[in-house]
């Protein structure tokens, strides 16, 4: 496939964009900066200009959104995602958003994770909102899109090809924590990419701390 990754410098978007070369697909990176490698092909773009979406969306199969908003840039996230939502509709062409823990539900009540200190703590809360307003803008999108939140901690780390999957609802282990690396998470990424689940369009992962068995996934 042809995938396009928008903010390919970013820790989700470069593991991303390794792991589909790994995989044998064409990826084209896109970041403000024009920065990337490792077998990407790199470009400038600003996914907030419909016209440079719209080539983007031109020219690839599916696009992966895995932007971060910088501090005080949070309110411009739900603009960013429509844009890309509406080029990606216009030439129908699927999208995976890699955005954040903020729209699940915590463990156990449906208290969003956003609004629960034990994952978020006050320091992250605004970027963690700004995830909300970001899916709130997918759900009332006609597009072909799919939600992957992360959990609630994930940094560079090794790539053990496993992970668990679940629905809106935060991952958490024996210990209560909620953490993945983030090339298992590009793992994670691509096998849905590849193969689509049905049902519901948001989902999150986490670390296995199991061998990898029915519900979890390993490449």
């Amino acid at each position: 496939m042809k995938i396009a990754v928008v903010g390919v410098t970013g820790m989700a978007g470069s593991r991303v964009a390794a792991e589909a070369v790994r995989r044998g697909h064409v990826v084209s990176g896109f970041s403000r900066s024009g920065g990337g490698g490792g077998g990407v092909a790199s470009f400038t773009a600003d996914a907030t200009d419909p016209g440079a979406a719209a080539r983007v969306a031109a020219r690839h199969d599916v696009i992966v959104l895995a932007t971060r908003p910088t501090p005080g840039a949070e309110d411009g996230v739900r603009a960013l995602v429509t844009t890309v939502l509406d080029a990606a509709l216009g030439f129908g062409r699927r999208v995976l958003v890699i955005g954040g823990a903020g729209p699940l539900r915590s463990p156990d009540s449906d208290l969003l994770v956003v609004d629960d200190p034990r994952f978020v703590p006050r320091r992250w809360r605004t970027t963690a909102r700004a995830s909300v307003d970001q899916f709130n803008a997918c759900l009332s999108h006609p597009a072909d899109w799919t939600y992957l939140s992360p959990p609630a901690l994930f940094a560079p780390g090794d790539r053990t090809g496993a992970y668990r999957r679940g629905g809106n609802r935060i991952l958490v282990d024996a210990d209560g924590e909620s953490r993945i690396t983030a090339e298992d998470l590009a793992v994670a990424a691509l096998d849905e990419i590849e193969s689509p689940r049905p049902g519901p369009r948001h989902f999150t992962v986490a670390a296995a701390f199991e061998p990898p068995g029915p519900g979890c996934g390993s490449t």
